[in-house]
This record gives structure tokens, C-alpha cells and sequence, in this order.
């Protein structure tokens, strides 16, 4: 076994993307174990070993080690390469699933990465390739990381359980992060969508378009739906149809919603015109929770403010997801704040290595319909400036509690 003392250690199988991530960007080894130790069939699954594989194939230098039952994963990670390669993800989860990662990863790499994804395009679990690209990509060019050579594009499109569809995806290199300022989201001014079909008939994507427009159309008449029917090896190998919403704001916010039809042999049959009314509910629903960014890419949001530069990054959200707040832990930011949540409209700052973050707790922990002003500066300290800022970070919480 490889020498382990130096790494972190976690127990569980939750979260355990979201830790292999952030364990590359750190360059910190990762030892997690018990992985379902008590399920009746323990150990990773296969689109989490899928993903372990992605890893490896865009890092040089990786080592990765499984027991034989699989409950105990160490992975060190290796440089950020890059390069031109292709993956087949488990059919298991979408492709929107590896994609998430990738998008985190792809700006910091040697070399630009051009990568071509295999398998399920749109399901009912993760984001879809449809959503990632008309709101991911937007945010990740307010942080400067845009190009001729940024691209993600559905050449095949893969619904569950059979898959077949595939995605290419193409990120240029960015060394610096630009700060951001998102905190004034704007009204809507249009909507746009994707309805699509696979394996079904053409009119599907025609009597989705129709239900979504019948309650959308009551609010804003800038609405136009594009019908994507694919034929053939281009259509995958399962039937399935769906449809993807986008609202976007005077000031470039871009807000979501997508559902999904059942897969096949799985769950009862739903109508088109059920699922265009659904997911209009949902994109209205999104945009009643306002915020810069939507609940999809909260916490892409934040993970690129923290890794930019020393200046100051702003971003207004809505309602956190749960997904968004189990990030914050993994950022160790939520366990220090947890004292201060019934302290509202006060300031915590909170020193975590060399990162300086101010936390406004402006309905951080909100109730509905509420949003959430997150603040990130991040300043290059040593050891000693470390000390004094924990110091003084701990002394003004001190105070502020004293106050009330």
C-alpha cells in the first residue's frame, strides 16, 4: 500500500465526486472508507468506478487504490493534464454527472481538453447536457474562461436505460480567474427550450412545445421552444422524450428547468402534455427563487470564487440547495457558521487556510422565497498572517454574539 499518512480521510459514500474533485484541484490525497460496508452489495458502484476512471484518464500520475470488496477507496491525485481523449460513463447515471466535474476541473488543466463523453444524455437524476450548456457555460465566461475553442455540443442523444448518445466537450486553460460581481439578477426577458424525442413520434417535441407555451405564455411573450428529433444511430437506443427550459435576465442571468419522461419499462407512462406543463411549473418556480444563479450551478459558483483571484467576488443566490450546503461543508465553512445562523442580518468571518472568507449571513440559512448574499475574499497569507487572522476572525464572532 502507498504511503497514506498524510492523507484525508472520510467515511461514506456521499459526496464522494465532490471529494475526489476537490482532492485533485488541492493536490491532498483522500482516503475514504466504509463505502456501503453495510449495503447487501457493498462497495462502489459502477458509474462511481466510471468516474474514478475519468480521473485517471485526465490527470498524469494518479494512484488509486480499491480493496477487494470495494469499500475503501485512496486516490493521490497527479498533475491536471489535459488533452484529446474519450470516455464511456456508466449508463448508470447521466453524462451530466461527469460533466459537473469536468467543468470544474477543465480551466485549470496543462493542456486545453478535448474530450468526448459517451452514454446517457438526459435523465431524471442529473443535469442534462441541454441545461449545463445554456446556463454552466455562461457563468464559467463571467469568469473569464471563454474562447473558439470552448464548446459543448450533443452530437447523439442517449435517454435511459440503453444510453447511446455522446457529447463532446472542449475547454481552453485559464491560470487566473476573473472576480465577479453577480448581485443584481435582473428581470426576464426571454425563454428559450429544448424539447426533444428519441425512438418516439416526431409530434411528442410538438405537443410538448404546446403545454409548456400555454402556461408561459401568460407572462411573457418572448417564448420560443426549439422541437430536436433524432433519427436513427443518432437517436440512441432507448425511446424517451423531454424538455429543457432557460429564462434569461436583462443583466445575462440564466435560470433552468428540465424534465424528463420515464424510462423505459420503468414507471407508468407520462403524456407530453403533462410533462410541458410540469416543467414550465418548475422554471417558474426557479425564477420565483431568484438569484444570480440558479439551483444548478450554486455550487459551481462558488468553488470557482474561491479558487480566483485575491479580489473581492460577489454572488446574490436564492434558497441554497441541499447539494449547495453540503458543498459549504466540504469547504469547512458550514460547521463554523452553524452557531451564527439565528444571527441573520450580522457578519462572520472565518479563516480556512489561506482562504479569507467573509460570510453576509443574509438569510444564508433562508426560508423560501428568500435569498442569500455569499461574499468570498481570498488573500495569499503564511503561517504567521494564518494565526492572526483565525485570532481575529474568532474575537469579532465573539463580539457579535456578545451584542445580542
Amino acid at each position: 500500500m502507498a504511503s497514506q499518512a498524510h492523507s484525508l480521510s472520510y467515511s461514506g459514500c456521499n459526496f464522494l465526486r465532490q471529494r475526489l474533485v476537490l482532492s485533485t484541484l488541492s493536490g491532498r490525497p483522500v482516503k475514504i472508507r466504509k463505502i456501503r460496508a453495510r449495503d447487501d452489495n457493498p462497495g462502489l458502484r459502477d458509474f462511481e468506478a466510471s468516474f474514478i476512471r475519468l480521473l485517471d484518464k485526465v490527470t498524469n500520475g494518479s494512484r488509486i487504490e480499491i480493496n477487494q470488496t470495494g469499500t475503501t477507496l485512496y486516490y493521490q491525485p497527479g498533475l491536471l493534464y489535459g488533452g484529446s481523449m474519450e470516455h464511456d460513463c456508466s449508463v448508470l447515471r447521466g453524462i451530466g454527472y461527469y460533466l459537473e466535474s469536468l467543468l470544474c476541473l477543465a480551466p485549470f488543466m496543462k493542456h486545453p481538453l478535448r474530450i468526448v463523453l459517451r452514454g446517457v444524455t438526459n435523465d431524471q437524476v442529473d443535469p442534462s447536457v441541454d441545461v449545463l450548456k445554456a446556463t454552466a457555460l455562461p457563468l464559467l465566461k463571467q469568469f473569464g474562461i471563454d474562447g473558439e475553442s470552448f464548446e459543448l455540443k450533443v452530437v447523439r442523444r442517449g435517454m435511459p436505460p440503453g444510453g447511446g448518445g455522446e457529447v463532446f466537450f472542449s475547454c481552453p486553460v485559464r491560470k487566473v480567474l476573473k472576480p465577479i460581481q453577480l448581485i443584481d439578477p435582473g428581470k426576464i426577458k426571454r425563454i428559450r427550450g429544448m424539447a426533444y424525442s428519441v425512438r418516439v413520434s416526431p409530434q411528442m417535441a410538438n405537443r410538448i412545445v404546446d403545454s409548456a407555451r400555454s402556461i408561459l405564455n401568460k407572462f411573457i411573450p418572448d417564448i420560443y421552444i426549439y422541437t430536436d428529433h433524432m433519427k436513427g444511430i443518432n437517436s440512441g437506443k432507448s425511446p424517451g422524450f423531454g424538455l429543457s427550459l432557460v429564462a434569461e435576465t436583462t443583466n445575462g442571468t440564466f435560470l433552468s428547468a428540465e424534465l424528463a419522461s420515464n424510462p423505459q419499462g420503468q414507471g407508468a407512462a407520462m403524456l407530453p402534455e403533462d410533462l410541458g406543463r410540469n416543467c414550465a411549473r418548475l422554471l417558474l418556480e426557479e425564477i420565483y427563487r431568484g438569484g444570480c444563479v440558479d439551483s444548478t450551478n450554486q455550487s459551481l459558483a462558488l468553488l470557482l470564487m474561491t479558487l480566483g483571484q485575491q479580489d473581492v467576488s460577489k454572488v446574490l443566490l436564492g434558497p441554497l440547495s441541499p447539494y449547495t450546503i453540503d458543498w459549504f461543508d466540504l469547504l469547512a465553512i458550514r460547521e463554523a457558521l452553524k452557531s451564527l445562523r439565528q444571527h441573520h442580518n450580522s457578519k462572520a468571518s472565518i479563516l480556512q487556510g489561506s482562504a479569507f472568507f467573509t460570510v453576509q449571513l443574509s438569510q444564508l440559512y433562508m426560508t423560501t422565497g428568500k435569498t442569500a448574499a455569499l461574499t468570498i475574499w481570498q488573500r495569499d497569507v503564511g503561517k504567521e498572517m494564518s494565526l492572526l487572522f483565525n485570532i481575529l476572525s474568532w474575537f469579532v464572532i465573539a463580539l457579535l454574539l456578545r451584542q445580542d
